[in-house]
């Protein structure tokens, strides 16, 4: 029997997207510009959580957002009614995207007279999480008919987050979704996870988000 060579061609992916991932984020700190990495399951709001911060900061930080699908334009056409700078991004049938995707992302919608870049991620728990993206920070959003027991099923994502929106409170009443345990849950993934209780439906806890948001481009650009 021939002798072979075992090849661990996933932590390879991982260490060489690090590294892409780390000198994102120095080319963005000199730039100035904050990205922010928007993470979630389909159907979570995502998009109308994003367009409701958008109304919330656009008056004074300058945006752009990338959005990132498998196909289709439609959350592309949806954030480009609110007159910020757009790009829809195809991963060709990945459910995710690296630092090397970003960076191309960001090359094609222009940087130059940006503080904000949001990338709405692809709708995702599991992949996204696994890859970094050279973002300033990451967000994630957790509807509650979706269920508290997620943390518990996605521990890695809610390892990865910065902030913790759980969307749609305004149908807690109808479904069986703890909002206390679903917290604790987070936080034992991460004891620093900012959660934020918001209805992108009604306005709650927008402009919490949008506060936080503000905040941390300060920061950022701060540090330059």
């Amino acid at each position: 029997m021939r002798e072979f060579k075992i090849l661990e061609i996933k932590q390879g992916v991982f260490d060489d997207n690090n590294k892409q991932a780390d000198g994102l984020r120095e080319d963005l700190k000199k730039r100035g510009t904050f990205l922010l990495n928007l993470m979630s399951s389909p159907g979570s709001g995502k998009t109308t959580t994003l367009v409701k911060t958008i109304r919330a900061l656009k008056e004074t930080v300058k945006i752009g957002v990338m959005e990132a699908d498998i196909d289709s334009d439609v959350d592309a056409v949806t954030i480009g009614q609110e007159d910020v700078k757009v790009i829809q991004l195809h991963t060709g049938g990945m459910c995710h995207l690296d630092a090397e995707m970003t960076r191309q992302g960001l090359h094609g919608l222009g940087m130059d007279d940006l503080d904000l870049v949001i990338l709405e991620n692809v709708g995702n728990l599991v992949c996204p999480a696994e890859f970094d993206t050279g973002s300033s920070k990451n967000a994630m959003i957790l509807s509650v008919p979706e269920g508290d027991d997620k943390p518990l099923k996605y521990p890695l994502m809610f390892s990865i987050v910065d902030v913790l929106l759980i969307n749609k409170i305004d149908v807690l009443p109808y479904f069986d979704f703890d909002v206390d345990a679903c917290i604790e849950r987070a936080k034992k993934c991460n004891p620093n996870i900012k959660v934020i209780l918001c209805s992108a439906r009604n306005g709650e806890g927008i402009e919490e988000f949008a506060d936080w948001i503000k905040t941390e481009v300060a920061t950022w650009k701060k540090e330059q």
